[in-house]
């Protein structure tokens, strides 16, 4: 007889009760999802989780009492096994790289599809990163600026990284995902991998939007100052 594999426990915090019964109702009859609890504000989601021990917090930015930034800085501090997806109604870039540096593992909007939602959870919960692809795209352009060839700054190649490593961190500021990384540097996609494994261990950070954040915070890549589009993606 197949055993059943429990589902991944759910935290929900939101100070809308509809939203909450919305994002319950949705998750529930899937068998891959166990919904543990609801919070109606960020210090509500920490004591809860702290009791129930979710896998993921499906966290709101904007509550009341303490705000989802401020409760997931708690969460990654106090129960770093537990997963923080952050869910926001504005698609501001601040908000997104206030969620990512205190911890959160993903940041989607609320008009995300049901489907979306539940894959983003699931993505999660293995410890990857999910932003959707249209807010990494308006934090790229409206952060970063680097054109290709531009030497990394002094500071930079100070440091522990490895030229090669300085460089892919920069094309990926840029937006470049691991196969155009590839091709930009005539080395394997292997290759590729294997330097950016090294460099999230050097920068201590979790995954590709942080080091896109750490990135612009260093100076590697400078602050946009006018007008144009710079697109990029996750891959």
């Amino acid at each position: 007889m197949t055993a059943v594999t429990p589902g991944i426990r759910v935290l929900i915090a939101d100070d809308q009760p509809l939203v909450r019964r919305g994002l319950s109702l949705i998750l529930s009859p899937d068998p891959a999802f166990q919904v543990v609890g609801e919070a109606e504000d960020g210090a509500q989601a920490v004591a809860l989780a702290q009791r129930l021990s979710p896998d993921v917090v499906v966290m709101d930015i904007r509550m009341p009492v303490l705000d989802g930034v401020g409760a997931t800085e708690e969460l990654a501090r106090t129960l770093p096994g537990c997963r923080v997806l952050a869910l926001s109604t504005f698609d501001m870039d601040e908000y997104v790289v206030a969620a990512l540096r205190a911890g959160a593992y993903g940041f989607l909007p609320k008009d995300v599809s049901p489907e979306d939602l539940a894959a983003a959870i699931r993505t999660v919960h293995t410890g990857e990163a999910v932003v959707a692809p249209r807010l990494l795209t308006r934090l790229i352009s409206a952060y970063v600026r680097a054109p290709l060839g531009a030497p990394p700054p002094p500071d930079v190649l100070a440091g522990e990284l490895t030229p090669r490593e300085v460089e892919v961190w920069r094309l990926m500021a840029t937006g470049l995902d691991n196969a155009a990384i590839s091709r930009t540097m005539d080395i394997s996609h292997s290759t590729v991998k294997n330097h950016i494994t090294n460099l999230f261990g050097k920068l201590d950070v979790r995954d590709r939007a942080q080091a896109v954040i750490a990135a612009y915070e260093s100076g590697l890549v400078t602050a946009r100052s006018g007008g144009g589009d710079q697109t990029g993606r996750k891959g």
